[in-house]
Parts: C-alpha cells; sequence; structure tokens
C-alpha cells in the first residue's frame, strides 16, 4: 500500500488545475458536501459546459447556498450522500475559531456548519476542541448509487467530496457508479476525527483501480484508471 500513496504536495488544487486534467468538456460533476457554495461556484467556472449536482445536508448552509449560487447549471440536493437510504442522526457542528477573522465569522451568523456529519465526532473534540457537537438532526439520505441510477447513470467526469469523516459511507454505497467515475477529490484524516472515519491507506484499499494524483495534507485527488 506504501507505494499507493505519494509524499504529500503543497501545490493546491485549483479550478485551472482540474480543468486541464480533467477538460473543459466535463459534463457530469458531483459535490457531496457543498456547505455554503464556494467551491460549487468554482466548479461552474472550471467546467463550462458541465451541470454542478450539489449535496448538503445542513439546513442552515442550505439557506446560504441557496442565497449565492444561482445558475442554470447548478442543482442543489438538500440531503446527504451516505452508506444506506432513508433517514439519519446528523451531527450538527456548532462553536466558532478564537482566532477567526471578524469578517470571515460574520459569514456564519447561525454558528460554525462546516464539520457537521453524518459520522459522530471522536478525535476531533481533542483536536478542534472549540468546535461543539450538541445536538442532531435528522436527515434524509441516499447511497450514491440510488441517487444516480435515478439522475446520472451516464460517466461521472469529477467527484468533489467534503465529508467530514464519512468518505467511507461514499464509496460502500456508490460502487457502481465510482466504477464508471473519472476522478475524485475527498478528505481524508489519518486520525479518527469521526467514528469509523478511514485512513488515506483504508480509502486506498477500498478503490482497487484508483491511483493518487496528488496528496495534499488532508485532502487527494485520486484517478480511476479502469475508466477513461
Amino acid at each position: 500500500m506504501s507505494e499507493r500513496i505519494p509524499p504529500v504536495s503543497n501545490v493546491p488544487v485549483t479550478g485551472e488545475s482540474l480543468r486541464t486534467l480533467i477538460g473543459a468538456d466535463a459534463r457530469a460533476v458531483l459535490e457531496i458536501g457543498a456547505h455554503h457554495g464556494t467551491e460549487t461556484r468554482m466548479l461552474l467556472d472550471a467546467f463550462p459546459v458541465a451541470h454542478i449536482h450539489a449535496f448538503e445536508p445542513d439546513p442552515r448552509a442550505l439557506e446560504v447556498h441557496r442565497k449565492s449560487v444561482r445558475h442554470p447549471r447548478a442543482t442543489l440536493h438538500a440531503m446527504a450522500i451516505g452508506a444506506v437510504n432513508g433517514r439519519a442522526e446528523f451531527h450538527v457542528s456548532s462553536g466558532m475559531p478564537p482566532d477567526i477573522d471578524p469578517i470571515i465569522a460574520a459569514e456564519y451568523p447561525k454558528g460554525w456548519d462546516q464539520s457537521g456529519s453524518l459520522r459522530a465526532p471522536k478525535g476531533h473534540h481533542k483536536a478542534h476542541p472549540w468546535c461543539q457537537f450538541v445536538r442532531t438532526i435528522s436527515v434524509e439520505v441516499r447511497t450514491l448509487d440510488a441517487w444516480s441510477a435515478k439522475h446520472a447513470q451516464g460517466r461521472i467526469d469529477f467527484i468533489w467530496a467534503d465529508m467530514q469523516g464519512a468518505e467511507g459511507d461514499l464509496v460502500r454505497g456508490g460502487a457502481s457508479t465510482l466504477a464508471r467515475t473519472r476522478f475524485l477529490y475527498c478528505e481524508y484524516s489519518d486520525r479518527e476525527l469521526y467514528e469509523g472515519e478511514p485512513t488515506l491507506a483504508a480509502l486506498l484499499d477500498m478503490l482497487p483501480t484508483w491511483e493518487v494524483v496528488r496528496r495534499l495534507p488532508n485532502d487527494v485527488l485520486v484517478r480511476n484508471t479502469a475508466c477513461r
């Protein structure tokens, strides 16, 4: 496995670099964990003919996203992508980083909505003691395979996933879709910040036909060698 994990790169993944790698003609792009829409707008610019399907379960983030992204090539889905279909408890994050710029803090009028997860926090408390998880809400959950069977049956050019420890659930519920997906960008952590969060090595074990294009300190860009 070690030969599949390259050294960490500090060269960021940008919209321009994604367009060069994946192609400006990409048409099917998914964003799982869309938050306030910053990456949604980046993906719209990077892929000028693609339709972006964005998924977000936190009502606070959904409210901001709906106001910040209004584009005919973007569809926002108020749901989580997970390992099973149905409803599940979503662990709502709150609090605020003590050293955050007041201008940035103003973007979170209803509290920190960037760390919520289908997975219960574990090491997150120790790593980020300011971030609190004091309540859960029930959210709609669909597996990637169940959703794509109705809405995206062809090739998927790119998936951008920001799932706060639930990356393994994406893979477990999306094997058929990932088999026809070309590129995936997602978070990883070698510390179990959320219960059941896979390490990078464990995640790659779940994706045997994929190779690392770029490994960042907390994110990885991978290519499916079986899907061209």
